[in-house]
């Protein structure tokens, strides 16, 4: 394995030990040139960053990490970019940090130990020095050298965007190029500590960023939609829910730190493909969950495994991590979009019934559902200019799978057929069988200027994607239409339970729903399951 180092060409932080500037074969960088030179000996005492390796073994001895890690194989490697910003790429065939004075040169929690170290531990220890700054910048605290990532300019820039982190205009797209790709990071962290929960459950720094940092890297990159933007987006709806008025003054701490936790991790290590995908192919989770909520029941186990594995909760009694892991996945499993029908009956149930009591924990914890299914599938509920952006990236992802499915010579799944869907049509269909009766009820349930602005911008982007699809002129009779999400019924399947532990799960019903925006979760749906 090599370890590729992408430094991105911006200012260093702090001085660096003259004997290292001494020594031959040093880069080094400066707050007044942009790219490598060979200085004058009398001003490197003036860089403020370098790179040395010893005559003898070429050997790497001082380091000062910025910028994304890569493990890459002897095959070859493609750097990947984030964001817009330039890089150099420095590759390091070996890495020896574990000499004296290397240890004394590089501080931190982002150190590298002594010994072999995995490529996944390695990029994550190095992952956490990236994000160091970030957090001290979150805190709001003042350190003498601070590790920068970015230039000050676009840490401003997102500190600004964090200013106004609750309008529902929240550009995500331009939040996530501020942070250089670490939105969902930034955005968590940033939101766990404005609601003082770091203080409240006395979680360690260093392990929730650790846990943060695993969470963006499990998200797949390469997905066009399901991927870590999107979970920051999700979290972000979540956020603005949570400060309604009638959640505001009844949702406890514990209530809020599992809302934005299952809005960071509701799409954890998603395929990019959906469940009938899965199974018609014999994937290993298919049969691993009997077919049944696969990819939501895998989305919170690796959020369990993640939460486990970095031990954030671990200073808590025993049966707290247990209760807080299964009401995760009970709000994780809620956003099985075949199950809209069955949660979407019951909160019409409750309206009606007026006998929703926010006092009452179970109501609450059911509410936190509903607010997550609601963050879930909210992209045609944005502005115009954002909406058409999810749109068009969840498309995309629909017709790859398709794609695929015609290549292997297997049954293509429903939307995801390019020659007889279009954007507009699903859109069309999605909004008004699933987003309108959602959003609809949730109005109901909090009348405020929020939901009336969701519904306002509902209505106008399902107008603008009429207005296009009569401009397209259609290739087959099936264009004709709006794509119904209820068009289609798999059979059933045998099921076992789907639920946290604290749940049962009953007969299932065979009940399909093919989404859009909401994502590519298609499953047969365990009925009349009760929620922890």
């Amino acid at each position: 394995m090599e370890v590729c180092y992408q430094l991105p060409v911006l200012p260093l932080d702090r001085p660096v030990p003259k004997h290292v500037l001494s020594r031959r074969g040093a880069i080094s960088f400066s707050s007044s040139s942009s790219l490598f030179g060979a200085p004058d000996p009398r001003q490197l005492s003036q860089r403020r960053g370098a790179i040395s390796y010893d005559s003898s073994d070429q050997t790497a001895l001082y380091i000062r990490m910025l910028g994304d890690v890569r493990v890459r194989s002897q095959v070859g490697f493609e750097p990947e970019g984030r964001g817009s910003y330039p890089y150099l790429c420095i590759d390091f065939r070996t890495l020896h940090s574990c000499s004296e004075s290397a240890s004394s040169l590089i501080p931190g929690p982002g150190f590298i130990s002594a010994g072999p170290v995995s490529g996944r531990r390695l990029r994550r220890l190095l992952s956490f020095q990236r994000y160091l700054h970030s957090s001290r910048l979150l805190w709001g605290t003042t350190h003498l050298n601070p590790l920068h990532i970015l230039d000050e300019d676009y840490i401003g820039q997102a500190k600004c965007m964090l200013e106004r982190v609750g309008s529902w205009n929240f550009d995500i797209f331009l939040f996530d190029r501020l942070t250089n790709g670490n939105s969902l990071v930034t955005m968590t962290f940033h939101l766990l500590n404005q609601y003082g929960l770091l203080e409240l459950f006395q979680l360690d720094m260093v392990k929730l960023w650790r846990f943060l940092v695993m969470v963006q890297e499990d998200y797949h990159s390469l997905n066009p939609y399901h991927n870590a933007v999107h979970a920051a987006d999700v979290t972000q709806a979540m956020y603005c829910y949570l400060r309604e008025p009638k959640l505001a003054k009844s949702l406890t701490s514990c209530d809020i730190l599992l809302g934005l936790l299952a809005a960071a991790t509701h799409d954890l290590d998603h395929p990019g493909v959906n469940q009938p995908f899965l199974i018609k192919t014999n994937h290993y989770l298919a049969k691993l969950y009997r077919n049944s909520s696969v990819l939501e029941n895998h989305h919170w186990r690796s959020a369990v495994g993640l939460l486990r594995e970095t031990g954030l909760f671990s200073h808590l009694p025993a049966e707290e991590g247990l209760k807080i892991e299964r009401q995760l996945g009970s709000l994780i499993l809620a956003t099985d979009i075949s199950r809209q029908n069955e949660y979407l009956g019951k909160f019409r149930t409750h309206l009606n019934q007026e006998d929703l009591c926010l006092s009452n924990a179970s109501h609450r914890h059911f509410i936190l559902q509903m607010a997550l299914k609601c963050a879930d599938i909210c992209n045609p509920c944005r502005p115009w200019e954002l909406s058409k952006q999810w749109s068009e990236k969840v498309t995309q992802e629909f017709f790859h799978q398709g794609d695929i499915e015609k290549k292997h010579k297997l049954e293509v799944s429903p939307l995801c057929d390019s020659q007889r869907n279009s954007m507009g049509n699903i859109q069309i269909g999605f909004m008004t069988y699933v987003v309108e009766p959602l959003f609809s009820e949730w109005g109901r349930f909090s009348d405020t200027r929020l939901s009336q602005t969701m519904l306002g911008h509902l209505g106008l982007n399902k107008a603008s994607w009429g207005g296009l699809v009569q401009q397209e002129r259609p290739s087959s009779p099936d264009e004709l239409e709006p794509s119904s999400p209820a068009s289609v019924t798999m059979p059933t399947p045998a099921i076992t339970k789907s639920e946290p532990e604290s749940a049962s799960a009953v007969e299932p019903t065979a009940v399909t729903t093919a989404t859009a925006t909401g994502g590519t979760n298609s499953k047969e749906i365990p009925q009349g399951s009760k929620e922890s």
